[in-house]
């Protein structure tokens, strides 16, 4: 198979021919029909996933057609069209016995424990745990961008956050995550206030449901800004982007007893960052992380998707070629593309 390859960390990848790959036991091999171009596979290849060993193939946002199966596999089989969590579960752990598969205590990963997506085909474990039978009607460049991001933002929003009707939404960090928060929030009734240091991605944001806007760049105060636009402050504010300015700021911005949600990978450099903890402790905040999202979970987005409540295709922005996609991915600190690029050829 063809696929995208690095054997150092920072090293520009290539494109090689490997080895197709077999399935496991409980697991099986896909045919990567999708797959999408997100930041933390960069943060991988720069080497700040400690899962990530030499060499590697990156990409876990991924749609494709079931090609192989193993002796134990029994709610899968070839021809299935499927996609799965970034994250996905054992099956056996006290995590996933509780419904918590996203943050496994073994967890498989595409891309980071396992070789990933950036490839003709992938294997993927635990299949009948964590796979996910996609809608006829769905393409396969649409069911790709729910892996990460899209899914991530799903549970930040809705599960963690316990977004409700009417509440305030401060989202800081209009990319993939955050403009999907964003169209969740507002499909689920709140009021989406996009944070960004980029007026195009601004103007996106409220076209797919901000009601108000804040240039970074153009503030000197911006957890004030959104205090006078919301008259008091977010009910729910969420780093989509994981800097200690925007991580910082989203905590800053919170009404009494409001509600952070970490989505944005803190790594490296800005793994320890600064927070307001008096307001934190004063005002009885509540910070959560969220990191993906259960496969069980996806029936709820999915429903939404079907009844027109929520349409990710409109977050996608580029298709690219797998080799294209080296320039796009080494870059990605760096990008100012609009919506989510995916790979849909290789």
């Amino acid at each position: 198979m063809k696929a995208m390859y690095y054997d150092a960390f920072e090293k520009t990848p290539e494109i090689r021919t490997l080895p197709d790959p077999t399935p496991t036991e409980n697991g099986v091999v896909v045919k990567v029909e999708a797959t999408g171009l997100c930041r933390s596979d960069w943060h991988g290849w720069m080497g700040h996933d400690a899962d990530i060993r030499l060499p590697h193939v990156p990409g876990h946002e991924l749609a494709g057609i079931v090609t192989a199966t193993g002796r134990g596999v029994v709610r899968y089989k070839v021809g299935d069209r499927v996609t799965v969590p970034f994250v996905s579960g054992c099956g056996r752990c006290g995590e996933c016995r509780s419904g918590n598969q996203q943050v496994c205590e073994v967890q498989f990963q595409p891309g980071f424990t396992h070789w990933g997506s950036f490839a003709e085909y992938v294997a993927l474990d635990f299949a009948d745990q964590n796979l996910v039978h996609l809608p006829e009607n769905m393409d396969f460049k649409t069911a790709a961008s729910l892996g990460c991001r899209f899914a991530t933002s799903f549970r930040a929003v809705a599960d963690q956050a316990r977004v409700k009707g009417g509440e305030w939404v401060a989202v800081h960090g209009c990319g993939g995550v955050g403009l999907s928060a964003i169209m969740i929030a507002a499909a689920l009734g709140a009021h989406p206030i996009a944070i960004d240091i980029a007026e195009d991605k601004l103007a996106f944001a409220k076209k797919l449901g901000a009601v108000a806007t804040v240039n970074g760049r153009d503030t000197d105060d911006v957890a004030g800004a959104v205090k006078e636009i919301t008259g008091g402050g977010a009910h729910v504010s969420i780093d989509a982007l994981g800097h200690p300015v925007t991580c910082f700021n989203s905590i800053k911005n919170l009404r009494r007893r409001g509600r952070h949600v970490q989505v944005g990978l803190m790594l490296g450099d800005h793994a320890t960052p600064e927070i307001p903890m008096a307001q934190v402790i004063g005002h009885e905040l509540e910070i959560y992380g969220s990191h993906g999202m259960q496969a069980w979970r996806y029936d709820a987005m999915l429903s939404m998707i079907a009844n027109g409540k929520l349409q990710p295709q409109q977050l996608i922005g580029r298709e690219v070629s797998l080799q294209e996609a080296i320039p796009a991915l080494v870059s990605m600190d760096r990008a100012t593309d609009l919506g989510i690029s995916v790979i849909t050829r290789f």
